[in-house]
């Protein structure tokens, strides 16, 4: 064999990964730009055009949301600021599907093809055991991570999954760990939740903020 040949799947999986940086990196460069273009727009003068232009936003936002490290929570914040509370049912909404669709995303991932991209990355300990978690349900993967980690803090992390994530969605500067897309995209590749109940948390999640913005009225502190 010779050199060429034995670097030959690294140099692949380099080109990979440099193209799936790019990608985000062009993604929260859009997220910025898309947020900039559009909130100092968003007033409500003629109303057709005020619809239209929401309609364009709020898809445009959902896309947005389900972009691991994309920080698009500032364009519905900003839809919130401009429009107050008549917009906030469909913030939420929006939010929550984008959310939602994420998850689903993750679902879908394989779970091998991840396994095979650690075991060429020579992360052996986690390729061997995602090989060990693919064929089990969500019940038996619990079970199997309880029995397998050691630190309290971890197996409290998997007992309390549900809330973990809940408060990963709500803690400042998490675009850092993949923001809410990039978070909820884990969370269904993880297996370790069903969809109602994470739809539930996800619910839950985002609702203190559009909560606060229809009970008082105010949306100027956002």
């Amino acid at each position: 064999m010779t050199p060429m040949t034995r670097f030959q799947p690294y140099v692949g999986l380099a080109w990979k990964v440099l193209l799936f940086a790019g990608f985000l990196l062009v993604a929260s460069r859009l997220g910025d730009w898309v947020t900039a273009q559009v909130t100092p727009h968003l007033t409500p003068s003629t109303e057709p055009a005020v619809h239209r232009f929401i309609m364009l936003t709020v898809a445009t936002y959902v896309l947005l949301m389900m972009l691991p490290f994309v920080p698009g929570i500032e364009l519905g914040l900003g839809m919130m600021a401009m429009f107050g509370p008549k917009i906030v049912p469909l913030i939420y909404g929006c939010t929550v599907l984008a959310l939602v669709l994420s998850f689903l995303v993750g679902r879908l991932v394989p779970q091998d093809s991840i396994a095979n991209v650690f075991r060429t990355l020579h992360l052996r300990r986690t390729s061997n055991l995602l090989e060990q978690l693919t064929p089990l349900g969500t019940h038996e993967r619990v079970e199997f991570l309880l029995r397998r980690t050691s630190p309290r803090f971890v197996q409290f992390l998997v007992r309390h999954r549900l809330l973990a994530v809940m408060v990963a969605l709500n803690i400042p500067g998490n675009a850092l760990v993949g923001g809410g897309g990039g978070i909820c995209l884990v969370a269904g590749f993880s297996r370790l939740f069903s969809l109602p109940a994470y739809l539930l948390a996800v619910a839950i999640a985002v609702a203190p903020v559009p909560l606060v913005v229809l009970i008082t009225g105010n949306s100027h502190f956002l």
